[in-house]
């Protein structure tokens, strides 16, 4: 018994040593772990925030007739260049029976008007004259003298009054007839329709033998032409509510605008909605930047009028300083202070803590710790240990 218990204790022994054995030689066939080692950077940290939106003039003006009509020739197209007064349209008046008739029978009440007044001019000269002579002979009292020289001068007054009433309803009756009239009206009430400002014509919304109403107190009247000034432009956008605390007007833009090449403008931010606009359960609040000219963006390229943008708010920025990767920074499990592993030798590394600054998500500023010439470890390694005899994918 004593015999077989030293057999199995030697047996034991000895199969250890194999499984021993063995597993060093597997250990041994297994890759090594290898770890990169990256340097920092001198780079410039943007943090920005993205709006979307689309540019457009930051003045249009809309171009109304000032009569009703139907539109009978039109002189330009949209994509011209125009200057104040030059001519943009003409309206063809089609005159209304009613407002006609209603018109010619307010010319001839102003004209009997007339003759009433010129009746009592006339009875009222003659009382006049009477009365001078008789003054003048000394027959009457000053007093009465005067009643008849007032009487007259009312006539008088009276008389040219009506002139300009019968003058009034004839413009009147002209305007309806022919959209025109002659006189101090006339700069009014025209059927040639001009451009008030200079600019690019942007659209033409009506076609020649469209009506088009003037614009008055109760419909704002139809639009022939939209002129705007394309050299002032801006950007209009939204930015989520998570944002809008974190921006301020005049802060710089980067405008993109994706039909040019991604092609960049700067701007500055002008305008921030004191309210917002609840959209899709989120709540947006309207953004304005006015875009530089475009000698100052160094740029020749046309940008047309409602081309969708997104615009780069610069929150912060630091210029030339040290940075890294921010994957590359650690975190110590108690303290939650960073830290990076420096390079010393062959996959030998050194544990240093660091002071960061301004990060934009991708790289992050280093204030203190390492200098330029520091390699610091990627966690990722660049060969994971496995069997020699495994799937290496």
């Amino acid at each position: 018994m004593k015999r077989t218990g030293t057999i199995i204790v030697l047996l034991v022994i000895v199969i250890s040593s194999l499984i021993g054995i063995y597993w060093i030689w597997q250990k041994d066939q297994e890759d090594p772990i290898e770890y990169a080692a990256e340097q920092p950077e001198t780079k410039t940290i943007v943090k920005e925030t993205v709006a979307t939106g689309s540019i457009v003039p930051k003045e249009e003006v809309n171009i109304k007739p000032n009569i009703s009509g139907v539109i009978d020739k039109i002189h330009v197209e949209a994509g011209e260049f125009v200057k104040a007064g030059d001519l943009i349209a003409e309206i063809k008046v089609v005159p209304n029976v009613s407002s006609l008739t209603n018109a010619k029978n307010s010319i001839d009440q102003a004209r009997n008007a007339v003759q009433t007044a010129k009746l009592a001019l006339d009875n009222q000269e003659s009382i006049y004259k009477r009365q001078k002579q008789l003054f003048d002979k000394g027959v009457v009292a000053a007093n009465d003298f005067d009643l008849a020289q007032n009487a007259y001068n009312n006539a008088l007054q009276r008389y040219k009054q009506e002139q300009v009433n019968l003058r009034g309803a004839q413009q009147n009756y002209d305007i309806l007839r022919t959209g025109t009239t002659s006189g101090s009206l006339g700069k009014y009430a025209q059927t040639a329709i001009r451009s008030t400002v200079d600019g690019m014509v942007l659209d033409v919304p009506v076609k020649e033998g469209n009506q088009v109403i003037e614009a008055n107190n109760f419909n704002e009247g139809t639009s022939i032409a939209v002129i705007a000034d394309i050299n002032k432009m801006i950007f209009e956008g939204k930015v989520d509510e998570s944002e809008v605390g974190k921006i301020k007007e005049g802060l710089p833009l980067k405008i993109t605008v994706g039909a040019y090449d991604n092609q960049k403008y700067d701007a500055v931010l002008d305008y921030i909605a004191p309210k917002g606009v609840e959209e899709n359960g989120a709540i947006q609040f309207a953004i304005k930047g006015t875009l530089k000219a475009p000698e100052e963006n160094k740029t020749n390229s046309f940008i047309r009028a409602g081309l969708s943008a997104n615009a780069s708010i610069i929150l912060d920025q630091r210029t030339d300083v040290l940075a890294i990767k921010e994957a590359l920074v650690q975190y110590d499990n108690e303290t939650k202070k960073p830290f990076v592993e420096i390079q010393t030798g062959d996959q030998q590394f050194q544990r240093k803590e660091v002071e960061l600054g301004l990060s934009d998500g991708i790289f992050v500023e280093i204030k203190s710790g390492i200098s330029k010439d520091d390699a610091i470890k990627v966690w990722n390694p660049l060969k994971a240990p496995q069997g020699r005899g495994g799937y290496n994918g």
